[in-house]
């Protein structure tokens, strides 16, 4: 225990983002490796060791890559950002285009040689939010600007998310809104932000009469499905109805590690529903410790921006913290049948490679931030005690 927190001592930057980490990554394994055991039986001839191993390789490879991010000066990420925007865009064109169908929706690629997916979006999401906050950095003295700031920031946005959304209307959503507070702590006019909200109901409405003549482009049969679902179905439909019970399943203290019994009837309770998971079999006690901690990464965020006087810290730092907390709760929120059913996985905990790992790189790009924020905050104070007893004398 003490070497543990001795090892914490020495890495730089917030520690709570480290815990935060380190947390999420040992209740992912605890609750992947529950909740895929009828998938072990179902799909890897009942080795219930397979998606364990898989899900461990997945952690470590992302956990190196955040300890990459984390090691890397975040200013490189403003100069990285169109270039990863460029790409995102085309790839995501091609994911529309040339992209696998799994579980109804066609939201990976495959990669050549190695035969793995991965999922385009995520990398768009992590593109858009580091476009979006070097812009916004970058066009602080003419930010009131329409045509020198507004527009440079508001038609990436647009495209991003309009190509998105025909697979995966959720993430867009997220993503859309994450852009939009962003803009707003930027000091966007509210007007323009107004303005944003407004052509993206014109992109929507656009898609929807897209999807009703193409309906193998749009998953508009999709939507309204769940949102009819949502809106006419007292208990949710099937999936929020399992989700549910295994909620109650869960009382104060939950049933025990592994001992979940909805894993063997919920779709998907290792991806979508793997907060009803958690709270079966850790009860009240896991219900608030999952949602403590991504309030916990909000509040270090917050804390952090506070200290910084770099537009461009705070705003990436805010908005790859955003993007991570709504998704948590757009999830949470969908096993307790707040909201439709959606595609959102929890961050950090959820089985799934690309969303593991990007969100993994935007922990270690906070890291980053709060390393550079924490040493300019201590400069900053040395020299303001220092001028202070300079005047005592």
């Amino acid at each position: 225990m003490n070497k543990g927190l001795n090892i914490l001592h020495q890495l730089k930057g917030d520690k709570g983002l480290w815990v935060v980490l380190m947390f999420l990554s040992i209740a992912s394994v605890l609750t992947v490796y529950s909740s895929t055991f009828t998938k072990a039986f179902v799909s890897a001839g009942g080795n219930t060791e397979y998606y364990l191993m898989k899900h461990l390789m997945i952690l470590i490879i992302s956990g190196f890559a955040a300890w990459m991010a984390y090691k890397t000066p975040f200013r490189w990420f403003m100069k990285l950002a169109p270039l990863l925007l460029i790409i995102s865009v085309f790839l995501l064109v091609g994911v529309l285009v040339f992209g696998s169908d799994i579980n109804q929706a066609r939201r990976w690629m495959k990669v050549p040689i190695i035969g793995m997916s991965f999922q385009p979006s995520e990398l768009a999401k992590l593109s858009l939010i580091l476009y979006v906050a070097a812009k916004l950095a970058e066009k602080q003295d003419t930010i009131k600007d329409f045509k020198r700031a507004f527009l440079p920031i508001i038609l990436p946005i647009l495209i991003v998310v309009g190509l998105i959304a025909p697979a995966d209307l959720s993430t867009a959503a997220l993503l859309f809104m994450t852009c939009v507070l962003m803009m707003f702590i930027g000091r966007v006019d509210w007007k323009y932000i107004a303005l944003l909200i407004l052509l993206a109901v014109v992109v929507l409405a656009f898609l929807i009469i897209l999807g009703s003549i193409f309906p193998d482009l749009v998953r508009l049969d999709t939507w309204v499905t769940r949102i009819n679902e949502f809106m006419h179905n007292s208990d949710g439909g099937y999936q929020v109805r399992q989700s549910k019970m295994a909620i109650a399943h869960g009382h104060f203290f939950g049933v025990g590690p592994g001992q979940s019994i909805q894993r063997n009837f919920l779709p998907y309770p290792y991806a979508d529903f793997i907060y009803a998971i958690i709270v079966e079999e850790y009860g009240l006690f896991g219900a608030i410790a999952t949602i403590g901690v991504y309030f916990f990464l909000l509040w270090r965020i917050v804390k952090l921006a506070t200290r910084s006087t770099s537009t461009f810290a705070v705003v990436l730092a805010v908005g790859l913290a955003l993007n991570l907390v709504i998704q948590a709760f757009g999830n949470i929120a969908v096993s307790v049948q707040l909201v439709p059913v959606t595609g959102l996985t929890l961050p950090l905990v959820s089985m799934g490679g690309t969303s593991i790992l990007i969100a993994s790189i935007s922990i270690g790009i906070m890291l980053s931030i709060s390393r550079y924020v924490n040493e300019e905050y201590k400069r900053r104070k040395m020299a303001s005690k220092a001028s202070a007893d300079e005047g005592h004398h």
